[in-house]
């Protein structure tokens, strides 16, 4: 069993409720992981993946192995063929099997290069661990998507809707500005997340920002943001770069700051964002700081949505 996609939820209401019980009883199945080790491989920089996800296979009392290739691993090579004559040191074929002798369960972390648009698709970090590692593998957010923050997010909506006395909730992904270019994956699992949830849901960004239309498929698209932002019950926030002009950022409109008086268009929304975030870029101090922001019991979800994936996978082990 693997975990590299929301896709890979059977049941989302099921994994919901089991993370919240986990959440009650964090350390209920710390004899699950015993003599089991997870090995936490990071391409790319990590503050609550890496710890959460620690913390996650701690509680189920698994060892747990972290090393960092962009400082520490040999430069790994992915294409198959190749004379290994330049500055690639090994090849994912050896690590993949070397590794998997070492670790239960190994977790990858590997952004999006942003430069080619089909190389990112083909996932070639995480696939080639899947292709070659003989143990599962977990997606701690690849190029294309962002699994573990995707069901945070679900858990978090479930712990805040009754508010909403059993109402239909209306949630919005809205773009943002940024000045770099950033990825697609927490937006893209967001949208797949949500098309497992019944919601009034509705993506708002600039011409020229959709998403890759396999991913948002039927989803309704409002150019407008604050017509899209009038009687929502949750705003997700999250900037990325242009889909079609692969990488680019078309526009840093800052007019699509996520800001007081948009929130006040709201149903007394609650604000939602993965961290981190660029205070005064992507939102206002006056909506981060304010009660309905939720960003804090997001990152700590994050313990949980990675725990109950480490406990399906540690069972189907067994």
């Amino acid at each position: 069993m693997n975990y590299l996609s929301v896709k890979d939820i059977d049941s989302m209401n099921e994994w919901v409720s089991e993370a919240r019980n986990l959440k009650e009883k964090p350390l209920a199945y710390s004899d699950l992981g015993k003599d089991k080790t997870i090995g936490l491989l990071f391409f790319n920089p990590s503050l609550r993946t890496r710890l959460s996800t620690q913390k996650a296979a701690q509680n189920l009392g698994m060892t747990t192995m972290v090393m960092n290739f962009d400082k520490e691993g040999w430069a790994l090579e992915y294409e198959d063929g190749i004379i290994m004559d330049q500055g690639k040191s090994e090849h994912i074929k050896e690590a993949a099997q070397v590794i998997s002798q070492f670790c239960d369960i190994i977790a990858i972390r590997a952004f999006a290069s942003l430069e080619d648009k089909e190389k990112d698709k083909a996932e070639i970090v995480l696939n080639g661990f899947v292709k070659y590692a003989s143990v599962p593998i977990v997606n701690m957010e690849s190029s294309v998507g962002h699994p573990l923050q995707a069901l945070a997010d679900a858990i978090t909506l479930e712990e805040d809707k009754n508010r909403l006395k059993g109402r239909k909730p209306k949630v919005v992904l809205s773009w943002a500005p940024h000045p770099r270019a950033l990825p697609h994956a927490v937006a893209n699992s967001f949208v797949e997340m949500m098309h497992k949830q019944e919601a009034d849901f509705v993506i708002t960004h600039p011409k020229g920002y959709e998403l890759d239309p396999e991913i948002t498929g039927s989803s309704h698209i409002e150019y407008d943001q604050k017509k899209a932002f009038e009687g929502a019950d949750y705003i997700y926030t999250k900037n990325w770069s242009s889909f079609n002009e692969y990488g680019k950022v078309i526009a840093k409109d800052s007019s699509w700051m996520i800001s007081a008086d948009k929130m006040a268009l709201t149903n007394d929304a609650r604000f939602m964002h993965c961290l981190p975030v660029r205070r005064n870029v992507v939102v206002e101090d006056a909506v981060l700081d304010h009660a309905n922001s939720l960003v804090i019991k997001q990152a700590n979800n994050r313990t949980f949505s990675a725990q109950i994936v480490l406990k399906k996978i540690l069972e189907n082990l067994k």
